[in-house]
């Protein structure tokens, strides 16, 4: 290993970044403009297309990647002798809601023998305070043979990718950093600061940069939970939340959250990695269990909501699959909670996404999926109902027009997401919204 001060890095210093998803191919792609960087992943397919210039994730355009330096590997030997290691694997949750550690664990026992003294492992991924100390910090040690805090060091610095974000992107967006001793801080501050223009926050420790990860999801969880609760209240009473939402967003510090379905790697999963931790400690963690229940069981509230106001064995169409707008990010989404509600209540329903991979869509949720505007209009096939479930842009650019061309004589438009609020429909069809 290169020998490193504490305030600077070699010009010969080495970074490897395990796992290039959605927030380690990004970040892979920013160090390599300034350190000699290996993308390591396990999935050889994906390598391979990165290779090519493709990234399925479309986080990283086709010429950035090609014109970037950093090296594409499947072997995990070419990590070897790395100053440092940040590892950006998932961290999900099992079927009970309960974190699932593998993705880590696997980590933690593929990177022990490649491990070289000095070496500083960065973890990335989202956990609950503890988990970089006390459970990967022993694992490295198992798999290495070599002892956390003396022969190598632990970092953390949690990630604050937002898919689809071309504005708060990793080069730009200060970073959280924390280390074992003052001497891995500063040397995180060096790298992550070579690499952003938002610079760093020395957190207090690692547990706090843990928690502050954590509770960033959790938090807007929260504010979620609370418009959509309200919108459960508002349908009762027959008013629009978006209207009210419109008029109490006047007030200066009125929190601008709206409603829908909460889905995705992060906001839907991280309150439950907060709640687990907390019950470790004998705490019941009541407000943040009570907002993921709320978030949780929206898809079939609204899939209750419109299928009232259809007859039985009504034809939907839902338009957005993907878990935010403008993204082919399909974990964790929740339109299939919806989908699925929708189909239960006896409908018959087709799916359209501007974004999603038909294949991805099928493989995880056994959905077959029409991927091109182009698909609806030449099939001239008519619903009951048309759902705007993501507003990917292509649907919000719809017309009233085209959306009525879409629909019987009658029929019913959706809209989830106020996307269409201030169209002009034609007479006939009917109109809900959240």
């Amino acid at each position: 290993m290169t020998s490193m001060s504490a305030t600077s890095l070699s010009d010969t210093t080495r970074v490897a970044v395990i796992g290039l998803g959605y927030v380690g191919l990004p970040l892979a792609v920013v160090l390599a403009r300034s350190f000699e960087t290996v993308g390591f992943d396990i999935d050889q397919t994906r390598i391979d297309e990165l290779a090519e210039g493709y990234d399925r994730t479309d986080e990283v355009a086709q010429d950035t990647l090609r014109a970037s330096t950093l090296k594409l590997s499947s072997d995990v030997e070419d990590v070897k002798g790395a100053d440092f290691l940040i590892v950006t694997v998932p961290t999900p949750v099992d079927d009970q809601n309960q974190p699932d550690l593998r993705p880590l664990d696997s980590a933690c026992a593929l990177l022990g023998p490649v491990l070289t003294p000095g070496s500083i492992v960065v973890f990335e991924s989202t956990v609950y305070p503890g988990v970089t100390e006390d459970i990967c910090g022993p694992a490295l040690e198992r798999s290495s043979g070599l002892r956390a805090g003396r022969d190598f060091f632990l970092g953390y610095s949690p990630e604050r990718i937002n898919p689809g974000d071309r504005e708060h992107t990793v080069d730009r967006i200060q970073k959280v950093i924390a280390g074992q001793t003052e001497e891995v801080i500063e040397k995180l501050a060096a790298l992550y600061g070579t690499v952003t223009s938002g610079g760093v926050f020395r957190a207090k420790s690692i547990q706090a940069a843990e928690a502050a990860k954590v509770i960033e999801n959790a938090q807007r969880d929260i504010n979620i939970a609370f418009i959509n609760e309200i919108a459960m209240i508002f349908q009762k009473l027959g008013l629009s939340t978006y209207d009210v939402l419109e008029a109490a967003g006047t007030k200066w510090n009125f929190l601008k959250f709206s409603p829908g379905l909460v889905g995705g790697h992060c906001i839907g999963v991280d309150p439950f990695y907060l709640a687990h931790r907390a019950r470790e400690l004998g705490h019941d963690p009541e407000i943040i269990l009570s907002g993921r229940r709320t978030n949780d069981r929206m898809g079939t509230f609204i899939a209750n909501q419109i299928a009232d106001l259809l007859a039985p064995g009504a034809s939907a169409l839902v338009l957005g699959l993907t878990f935010k707008e403008n993204v082919p990010d399909l974990r964790n989404t929740k339109v299939v909670d919806l989908i699925a509600g929708l189909k239960d209540r006896g409908m018959e329903v087709d799916v359209h996404d501007a974004q999603a991979d038909a294949e991805e869509a099928r493989q995880h949720f056994g959905l077959s999926i029409i991927s091109r505007i182009a698909d609806l209009e030449a099939g001239r096939k008519t619903y009951d109902c048309v759902v705007g479930a993501v507003p990917h842009d292509p649907y919000v650019a719809l017309t009233g027009q085209q959306l009525a061309a879409l629909l019987k004589e009658g029929g019913l438009l959706a809209d989830i997401k106020g996307m269409w609020r201030t169209h002009e429909l034609p007479a006939g069809i009917r109109r809900w919204q959240l």
